[in-house]
């Protein structure tokens, strides 16, 4: 044999080469998690663009067949605010917060549950995976209560508390079945859906729900996939790593702000509830689930109890 096609051209060996170092890089990710559970919450870009949904697809796919135990939680909100639109239903918002009627809560329902998760569902087992839809309903998995809305009055009045209807904020999470479902080798994907005190359905923030989930589960870690690279400090630079008291200061100086505070505060609520870490990461970029999972640097910003 010619001594010199017995070698691979240089760029396919660097290439190879990149493989086997990243391969060795997961290695210790691959034991540490290995039976452990990771918590993802599914939303933003990620669930509109056909590439990165196959990409959330198999990283998904991928971590169950390591051994490691991915539970889903997804949004929906654009999809009901589409779809109120072409019923002709008002749909109003008090501080972030959707006023959540009968009439709307059926929309609710009927876009996470009937659209969204089943979509979902069929993505994962599409691509080769084992998933199964479910809402808080299911073995009354996610116990809520009604949602009080506090707003500050002038002079020394008590705070108004403002009806935002069918909202909820989850109280209780049984995991009985989510643990059934992870033992039989399947995939579980939760829409945000509630169980109220009297039976009722209530809509309930997906990052909420995430949170709450990963701290039934005693979750490894606490995943939010998003349209921003994580959170950022005062010049716009990536924060990879953060504490609670760092995040109290960033707050009070007016650096974290805006939508980024009710997710920081989750991922805060996770620790507190037990979970070992909790992320915020770009949801737009490829293989983004893996790149912070099984490698050194990661993508996002983790949040650490100290």
């Amino acid at each position: 044999m010619n001594e010199q096609n017995s070698f691979r051209p240089h760029a396919q060996n660097d290439q190879a080469a990149f493989r086997a170092q990243t391969l060795i890089e997961a290695l210790p990710y691959l034991r540490k998690f290995a039976g452990q559970t990771v918590v993802i919450k599914y939303g933003g870009h990620a669930m509109v663009d056909d590439e990165l949904k196959k990409s959330f697809a198999l990283n998904v796919i991928l971590l169950r067949a390591v051994g490691i135990y991915p539970v889903v939680v997804h949004g929906g909100g654009p999809q009901i605010s589409r779809l109120l639109k072409q019923l002709n239903i008002v749909s109003e918002f008090v501080d972030g917060m959707r006023v959540t009627t009968p009439e709307v809560m059926d929309v609710v329902q009927m876009v996470l549950l009937g659209q969204v998760n089943t979509s979902i569902v069929g993505l994962i087992n599409q691509h080769g995976g084992r998933a199964v839809g479910l809402s808080g309903h299911d073995g009354s998995m996610i116990r809520a209560s009604r949602l009080q809305l506090a707003r500050e009055s002038a002079g020394q009045q008590p705070p108004e508390i403002v009806d935002i209807g069918l909202v909820g904020e989850p109280e209780k999470v049984d995991p009985q079945v989510l643990r059934t479902l992870e033992h039989g080798q399947f995939i579980p994907v939760i829409a945000p859906v509630g169980v109220g005190p009297e039976g009722e359905s209530l809509n309930i923030n997906a990052d909420l729900v995430a949170a709450a989930i990963a701290a039934g589960l005693r979750a490894s870690k606490l995943i939010l996939l998003t349209d921003t690279r994580g959170v950022l400090d005062g010049e716009g630079n990536l924060i990879q790593e953060m504490t609670p008291v760092q995040v109290g200061e960033l707050m009070e100086a007016g650096v974290i702000k805006g939508g980024m505070i009710p997710k920081v505060s989750c991922c805060l609520e996770a620790l507190e509830a037990g979970v070992e870490r909790a992320h915020i990461i770009d949801g737009r970029v490829p293989n983004a689930i893996l790149l912070e999972v099984f490698t050194d640097s990661g993508i996002g910003t983790v949040f650490k109890s100290r």
